[in-house]
């Protein structure tokens, strides 16, 4: 008998702040964080706006030692881990270490480590070369620093399976406990490649915003005038326990997690399926996976980022999935305010999935001021919306045609 998994701690660190409730209340109020680069000179490049975390004091979390021998998408990882832990009031000493798991996706890891490294190695030589710089950048650095700080002995792991990576670690994570191979298990994503490289790079594939004189309204998902996502960073991370546990414990339950659904497009190694069988193939494999039908679902949290052809084949996708039914669906994208987590990207909008559940309130999707024919579904324009959702579903497609969808709905005792 497979057994049931719910939510009950989480922890996130995004362009809107550091800690859920500001986090939260932002998202609700759609204020944006995105703004002109300040890490770097951007003058340079195309794209010269992101989404900056502004408030973050690792030190708050960890030791002086421990931050310079982290990248900092491993500190966002390990911060955001605690937060979370701390939210859902985990005792650790009361736990069994070897049935508790830790699952924290990366899609670059410690790139701007490597970077740095590759700059010393060419201008001062070998010898300069940090020694821990292969453990302070790797991908599963930010899984391995987590176990360790929280004694968590049963499986570990992280994808690095491009945006939708953190998707697939907690889609992962409900299966370890789903099995009944763990209790608990930290699932969620996170990253820091806001950094010229990457910047240019997909600034030169044309899958950025060029909006560069309003960068709070530069990500537009759905609008007739979107010209590209925006990068950021940070990270989200969910508690995921098994229902029992957590019951025993007398927890908070945020939501329960009931379906996975995922698939690819064999297709490309950026674009979307130009028939969105992919996105389409995962969102009915979700909803097979959780024992529903489309009518159970109120709201999908879009992986809509603000680029042409995603928002335009996500929208035919739910079409041909909802059918008419797709007309009286709630739909928004988390990524007009926040802009695009990469690797952390389907985790923070999972979290916020949870929050909707849970509070009974749908996020807008911003900067929505031009329709799109091609996009006309209802996407919860600029204002929050307050409603009751029984079922919700998170939509992650990434580059390669990785396509992941997870099914939360509310808990009933």
């Amino acid at each position: 008998m497979e057994l049931r998994v719910v939510v009950t701690g989480l922890g996130v660190i995004s362009p809107l702040g550091t800690g859920l409730k500001k986090n939260w209340e932002r998202l609700l109020k759609g204020e944006s964080g995105i703004s002109r680069i300040t890490r770097f000179d951007p003058s340079s490049l195309p794209c010269q706006v992101a989404g900056e975390v502004d408030d973050f004091d690792p030190l708050e979390y960890m030791d002086a030692k421990s931050v310079k021998r982290m990248d900092l998408f491993i500190q966002y990882g390990l911060a955001a881990s605690l937060m979370a832990a701390g939210n859902a009031e985990l005792e650790l000493t009361e736990l069994d270490p070897h049935r508790m798991g830790v699952y924290i996706a990366s899609t670059w890891g410690g790139l701007s480590v490597f970077e740095k490294n590759l700059e010393i190695l060419k201008e001062q030589g070998c010898k300069k070369v940090s020694p821990v710089f292969i453990p302070s950048g790797m991908p599963s650095m930010a899984s391995a620093q987590v176990s360790i700080r929280l004694n968590a002995k049963g499986p570990v792991s992280s994808s690095s399976d491009g945006c939708a990576a953190s998707s697939i670690s907690i889609g992962d994570a409900f299966r370890v406990i789903q099995r009944g191979e763990a209790d608990v298990v930290l699932a969620g994503g996170a990253d820091y490649v806001t950094i010229p490289v990457t910047l240019a790079g997909l600034s030169n594939a044309n899958a950025l915003s060029r909006r560069n004189d309003q960068p709070s309204r530069a990500s537009r998902p759905f609008d007739r005038d979107r010209d590209g996502f925006v990068m950021s960073e940070g990270a989200a991370i969910l508690v995921l326990e098994e229902l029992n546990h957590a019951i025993k414990r007398k927890a908070r339950i945020y939501a329960e997690i009931t379906g996975c659904g995922r698939s690819a497009d064999a297709f490309h190694i950026m674009a979307p399926h130009v028939e969105a069988e992919g996105a389409v193939s995962c969102m009915k494999n979700a909803l097979k996976d959780a024992g529903i039908s489309p009518p159970d679902v109120d709201y999908i949290n879009a992986h809509g980022t603000s680029t042409k052809a995603n928002d335009r084949i996500e929208t035919m996708a739910i079409k041909k999935v909802f059918g008419e039914d797709a007309y009286t669906l709630s739909i928004s994208s988390n990524k007009s305010m926040i802009g695009h987590l990469m690797g952390a990207g389907g985790a923070i909008e999972a979290l916020f999935s949870c929050l909707s559940i849970y509070h009974s309130m749908i996020p807008p999707t911003i900067n929505y001021e031009n329709p799109d024919p091609e996009c006309d579904l209802d996407y919860v324009p600029n204002e929050a919306r307050e409603k009751k959702i029984s079922y919700a579903i998170s939509n992650s497609f990434g580059f390669g045609g990785v396509n992941v969808c997870l099914v939360f709905k509310a808990f009933e005792g």
